[in-house]
Order: C-alpha cells, then sequence, then structure tokens
C-alpha cells in the first residue's frame, strides 16, 4: 500500500497514464485550472507558465507533467532534484532543451541550493550564468537558453524557499480522490488491461485504495492475477475480496503494517505517546516507513494523533482492533469523548 511507485511497475504505470487533461479525472478543480493556463499560452503563442504541482504521492504528478507536455505539443525532458547536486549538472540540461521544451523536476524540494539559485535565473530570465575558473580569477559566463516550461514536482511544499516558489506561474495543490473517482479510474484501467471488471469489484477495490491512483491500480493488477489463477479470469466482488484478504488489505484500506502499528500501540504501549523510533522498532520497520508510508493515512483516517510527547491511538484505532480503551488512555480524556467517535 506504499504510495510511492516501485522499480518493478514503472512500465505498468506508464501504461495506464492518462495522455490528456480530458481523461485525467479526479482532480476536476486542478484540471479546469491547468487548462485556462495552457489555452492561454496556446492563444499567445508562448511558452507555458512554469508549474508547481504539489501533493501526496501517487496522485498524478508525473502524469500532469506529461499531459502539459501533449498538450502544448512539445517534447518532455524528466529529471529529479537528488539528481541534482551541482549547478552544473542543472546547466548542462537547461542549456540542452529546445524552444518550448517541457523540463519535468520531480522531488524539486530535494535540489542542493546552488542548483536552486541557478534555477532562479533560468526560470525568471532564460538565462544561466557559468562560472568559469576559481578564486578571485573567476569569471561568470552568461549563457542564453530557449525559453522553456519548468514543471515542478514536490510532495513537500513547504521545504521550497519563496523565492523559487514565487517563480511559479501556477501552483497546483492535488487532494486525495474520491471513492467513485477511483471506480472510474478502474474502469478505464481495465479496459486497457483488457480486463473484465465487474461494477461491484471495482467499487470494493476503489474504497481500499486509500484514496490513491497508484495504490488503486496495483490493486487492480494483483486482484488480476489472482483471477486469472484462481478463479475464471473475471473480476467480481467475491473474488476482489478474496485476493484482497489474500494481500492482507483490509476493508478500510489498512495493509499488514498499519494494523501491525496500530497493534503496538494499543496492546503494547496502552494506547501511548509513544515515540517514532519505539514504534518503528515494535514493528521492526524503518522509522523513514513508518512515517512517511503508514502514518499519514492512519493520522487522516482518524486512527492516531502525533502530539508532542509521541503517537496516540484513538478511540477508532482501539475499535477498529476490537479492543476496549483503558479510561486512561492517552488521548480519551473526558474533555474529548466525541472527538474519534464513529458517527
Amino acid at each position: 500500500m506504499d504510495p510511492h511507485v516501485h522499480f518493478d511497475e514503472q512500465a505498468a504505470e506508464s501504461a495506464l497514464r492518462p495522455t490528456s487533461l480530458a481523461e485525467f479525472g479526479g482532480q476536476p478543480r486542478v484540471s479546469d485550472q491547468l487548462g485556462l493556463v495552457l489555452d492561454a499560452a496556446k492563444h499567445r503563442g508562448t511558452v507555458a507558465d512554469h508549474v508547481l504541482l504539489s501533493g501526496p504521492p501517487g496522485l498524478g504528478k508525473t502524469t500532469l507533467a506529461m499531459i502539459i507536455a501533449a498538450e502544448m505539443g512539445a517534447p518532455i525532458r524528466i529529471s529529479s532534484g537528488p539528481a541534482i547536486q551541482h549547478a552544473g549538472d542543472l546547466a548542462a540540461i537547461l542549456s540542452g532543451l529546445g524552444e518550448g521544451e517541457v523540463f519535468f523536476l520531480d522531488e524539486i524540494h530535494r535540489m542542493s541550493r546552488p542548483a536552486e539559485e541557478m534555477l532562479y535565473l533560468a526560470m525568471e530570465d532564460f538565462r544561466v550564468d557559468v562560472v568559469v575558473g576559481k578564486g578571485p580569477g573567476a569569471t561568470a559566463i552568461p549563457l542564453e537558453i530557449p525559453r522553456f516550461t519548468l514543471v515542478g514536482a514536490t510532495t513537500r511544499s513547504g521545504l521550497l524557499p519563496g523565492p523559487l516558489r514565487d517563480r511559479f506561474g501556477f501552483t497546483a495543490q492535488l487532494d486525495f480522490y474520491a471513492t467513485a473517482d477511483l471506480e472510474k479510474l478502474l474502469v478505464r484501467s481495465a479496459k486497457l488491461l483488457g480486463i473484465q471488471l465487474d461494477t461491484s469489484a471495482g467499487a470494493e477495490i476503489a474504497s481500499r485504495s486509500r484514496g490513491t491512483p497508484r495504490i488503486a491500480n496495483r490493486l487492480l493488477r494483483r486482484v488480476r492475477d489472482f483471477a486469472v489463477v484462481r478463479a475464471d479470469g473475471v473480476l467480481t466482488r467475491e473474488v476482489a475480496r478474496a485476493a484482497l484478504e489474500l494481500y492482507e488489505v483490509d476493508p478500510l484500506g489498512l495493509d499488514r503494517l498499519d494494523r501491525a502499528i496500530l497493534d503496538a500501540l494499543c496492546r503494547s504501549f496502552g494506547g501511548g505517546p509513544v515515540g517514532l523510533g519505539t514504534l518503528a522498532l515494535a514493528v521492526a520497520e524503518e522509522t523513514e516507513t513508518v512515517e512517511e508510508v503508514a502514518e499519514p493515512f492512519l493520522v487522516r483516517q482518524g486512527f492516531m494523533m502525533r502530539t508532542p510527547r509521541g503517537r496516540v491511538a484513538t478511540r477508532r484505532a482501539w475499535a477498529h482492533l476490537g479492543l476496549q480503551p483503558p479510561h486512561n488512555a492517552a488521548g480519551l480524556g473526558p474533555e474529548t469523548p466525541d472527538l474519534f467517535s464513529e458517527n
């Protein structure tokens, strides 16, 4: 249920990507706003403004970058922030861009500071200064570059420095998908994969996908494998439920790691508060995995609170595990009796 892309599924994911804004469902606000920006640029006959795409992993930032290039009829160059550690790396990429080309920079918040400062000038004046030599004899040679559109993607827009954020002409905040939108996405993916997907099976998969298209498509492929091997190849609700039970994805979208965290938090630590490092040791996982993969969903669904003293289980977590919370459990005092109720 990790929303980050896995190396071995890149080809399968690419085959399911929408190729136009009309096909990109689930984000109507972003699609309308971005469509207006691109149509205005085409009407003026200029390159589109720089675009910043922000949101959790798996919601379609890379897909939107490719759609921008397709809508503008321009080629796309793809790189990532961690791959650009020196200003010279960025200068080499920018100087090789063609007129109107789209430059997609994933994880832009992880780019080095010298490269960031070079990007300021490139975005605003379409120029880079190449420094030749060292020390007092160093000389900056201005190099004009073609006009291009930078599409930056980040899961943490707050980590971007203000001067960089301000240079983007349009910022899009992607939200988690509604279950109904994921059902439509699964119908489209099933057609592309040649799968007979029952409507009820699509609803079952969508309800367990955490509002994330990448997870929905991943579960669809796993349910397809189950149907081919252990059923007649048709994806019904019963087949989908049996497959998802095999892969340990419960009706609320929690997987083995999520339940292990809640179980450790409630059974081993009395509901908390407990530190992140201690919780990670209890479930035999790295702290980064717990914090970046499991916690966002658990907090968003009201199973856990992050407090200054540590992680705390809510009433919903105790109820989901079928446990009775103790009266003195942290975060369950009389002042908040209905804050995390099922209603």
